[in-house]
């Protein structure tokens, strides 16, 4: 047999044995690309070579289980033999020999049908890891070198089909009697280009049933476009300005309400990830041993997710899918990257999953609904109790979890409600099954659309692979992880905006601009069936004293030390030994102006030295008054980084390429590489 082949098989089905007495199962999966081995045939040490292992799975859930019984609409989309059929694709990466690896997956919740690991795994990222042949990069992988398969599968419906991306294809929801379905549908939209695809297709092309607005800036006051300046393609699946080739103004507010029809189930995504990381782990081998490629072996599954599919996780725990068909547990563990305190769009009817709040987009989406928190609390508005380990810890199927957010998540999504009540005036204690961590001054992510100040260079995964092998061994040996990292009421280190104590940093702006939590008029009853009578929904100024429609949860952000970087939470060598002033949050610059930068966030470098100082009037040290020379920042640094491993919040393998970075940026900063006396 060759030592290297790929055999792509198009339509090659493997029917798979389900798990006994099952009600919800993976009935087939049709392999599409084998590779045995992949990587270019490289071998990790003392684990050997990967074989890579892609397709498409197929499921099917029964709509009386009351395992299901969350997932909206899920009775309106069966089949004629009753039951409700999905598929999905997914991407496995294992050992050949799976006796060599470390019995344990790391399953990655796709964002946006897109794989992300690749800068917390060191390298081999991409859509199609399996690719890479670098031996370099392959020698410095983080979860290959110690043996995990990886595994990724499709769960959201608006995840855009390519190449090795993964996606779901769902079924739409039915009047009983087999008519369309119809109810109110909103759309935000910014940046369309000369038309717009609607996530529904309108029910009725007559835009007198419809209405869209247009406006500059988040405050101002939307203008309604007359019905002979817009039009519905013949199909009503997209909508575009007239005349015919006038385009949408780029980062322009233009929004659409409209009667919509035939919604997907999207709330199946979540039986999907579900089930199909069961299966893996708990189904056994048919008797030709190829259905589930690792039969008997996985002894621990722990997911990573990246911002929407961590939302995603944080709403699939707390509605009980982790516990699994046959009543076990599905993730032993759980690292949330920036998901923090927020949901996600999925599991309504007309729901939009791609759609993330923040400071002036998505507003008016259902994102992140009470409760919050982890633990069991009241809901001041609503009289609800609840916390989002309540239906595993009915099922005794609790994961470990690591909360870990940036800074930004405190300014566009509410995150201090993980760790306050929901009136915001106490802080609470630990969770005993997770630990929440504050990345401190980091940013999100995403697109620079014009903001003031350049954007935010800080890397979290360090402290990511750090924690990934605490939350490991916190799983498996029952060893305490660090403790949690976040900022608190009763320490002053929480805090609103106006007490942040951002300090006046030339040609830098600070308004204080936050997004917060607040409850929203739908109509009767959603907050019950997930079924929108209005959208959007009704907001009567004042928005957030109105008791009916738009009660806010208070929220707070982190305190800043002189500099302007935050006080509390994890800090990085970065934040301990600046180069510059780094925040979570940003603003608009040119004719969006005040506006926020979405999840972008700055980094406002210090001046170099006491002379620029002075003449700019910045309050903040400069760097030659800071750092007399090279080896006086090397010393800093060091100490940080050693600090970081100390704490288990830096393993000690990165500690040299954290060094080097660090270096080389105080040298293009234009840190002295001898000493100097500021004048």
């Amino acid at each position: 047999m060759a030592t290297r082949f790929q055999i792509v098989l198009a339509a090659i089905v493997l029917s798979l044995a389900v798990v006994s007495g099952a009600d919800a199962k993976v009935t087939k999966i049709q392999i599409t690309t084998k590779e045995s081995p992949t990587f270019g045939g490289h071998s990790f040490p003392g684990v050997g070579q990967y074989e890579k292992i892609a397709g498409k799975a197929f499921g099917e859930l029964d709509p009386n289980d009351p395992k299901n019984a969350a997932i909206v609409d899920l009775k309106l989309a069966r089949n004629p033999s009753g039951r409700i059929e999905y598929s999905f694709d997914f991407y496995i990466l294992k050992p050949i020999d799976l006796k060599r690896g470390a019995h344990k997956v790391m399953y990655e919740a796709p964002n946006r049908g897109n794989k992300g690991f690749g800068s917390l795994n060191r390298g081999a990222g991409g859509n199609n890891p399996g690719s890479v042949v670098d031996s370099e990069e392959l020698a410095n992988t983080f979860l290959l070198q110690r043996g995990y398969s990886l595994v990724w599968s499709g769960w959201d419906a608006s995840a855009i089909a390519a190449p090795f991306a993964t996606t779901i294809t769902l079924p739409v929801a039915k009047n009983p009697d087999g008519s369309a379905i119809t109810g109110p549908a909103y759309e935000y939209i910014v940046g369309a280009g000369a038309s717009y695809v609607l996530h529904y297709p309108a029910a009725t092309t007559n835009r007198s049933k419809a209405t869209l607005t247009h406006r500059v800036r988040l405050d101002d006051v939307p203008q309604v476009i007359n019905a002979t300046g817009w039009t519905f393609n013949p199909a009503g699946t997209e909508i575009s300005l007239l005349p015919a080739g006038t385009a949408f103004r780029p980062d322009d507010i233009y929004e659409l309400a409209y009667v919509a029809k035939d919604p997907t189930v999207n709330g199946i995504g979540f039986a999907a990830v579900r089930d199909f990381n069961a299966f893996l782990q708990y189904e056994e081998a048919d008797d030709a041993g190829a259905a589930n490629p690792l039969a008997g072996d996985v002894t621990r599954v722990y997911s990573y997710a990246v911002s929407q599919p961590a939302r995603m996780l944080n709403d699939f725990r707390n509605l009980g899918f982790n516990q699994a068909e046959n009543g076990k547990i599905v993730f032993d563990g759980m690292l949330q990257w920036i998901g923090a305190g927020a949901g996600i769009n999925m599991n309504y009817r007309f729901s939009q999953p791609g759609r993330t709040q923040r400071n002036r987009q998505d507003q008016l989406y259902v994102e992140s609904v009470f409760p919050f928190a982890n633990q069991r609390l009241a809901d001041p508005i609503t009289g609800k109790t609840a916390g989002r380990y309540d239906a595993c810890t009915r099922s005794h199927t609790c994961p470990h979890a690591m909360e870990v957010y940036s800074s930004n998540e405190y300014w566009v999504k509410g995150a201090s409600l993980l760790h306050t009540d929901p009136t915001g005036q106490r802080d609470l204690p630990d969770h005993p099954m997770a630990r929440l961590y504050l990345l401190s001054s980091l940013q999100h992510g995403g697109f620079d659309r014009g903001c003031q100040q350049p954007g935010n260079p800080l890397d979290s995964t360090p402290v990511l692979r750090a924690l990934w092998d605490a939350l490991d061994r916190w799983s498996t040996a029952g060893v305490a992880p660090p403790p949690s990292m976040v900022p608190r009421l009763a320490n002053g280190t929480l805090v609103p905006p106006t007490a942040v104590g951002f300090p006046n940093i030339p040609g830098a702006t600070y308004t204080g601009l936050k997004t917060t939590r607040y409850l929203l008029n739908y109509g009767a009853d959603f907050y019950k069936t997930g079924i929108m009578t209005i959208n959007p929904p009704v907001i009567t100024p004042p928005m957030f004293d109105n008791p009916k429609n738009g009660r806010i949860y208070p929220s707070y952000v982190p305190k800043t030390d002189i500099d302007g970087n935050d006080s509390p939470g994890v800090r990085l060598p970065d934040v301990t030994v600046p180069l510059a002033t780094y925040t979570g949050w940003g603003l608009r610059a040119g004719m969006h102006a005040s506006d926020g930068c979405e999840g972008v966030g700055q980094k406002i470098a210090f001046p170099k030295t006491k002379a620029d100082r002075l003449a700019s009037g910045d309050p903040r040290l400069s760097i030659e008054e800071r750092y007399p020379s090279l080896a006086v920042y090397i010393s800093k640094v060091k100490a940080a980084i050693e600090d970081l491993v100390a704490r288990r919040l830096m393993l000690r393998e990165d500690a040299p390429l954290a060094l080097d970075r660090l270096v080389n940026e105080a040298r293009r900063m234009g840190v002295s590489p001898t000493e100097t006396t500021p004048n």
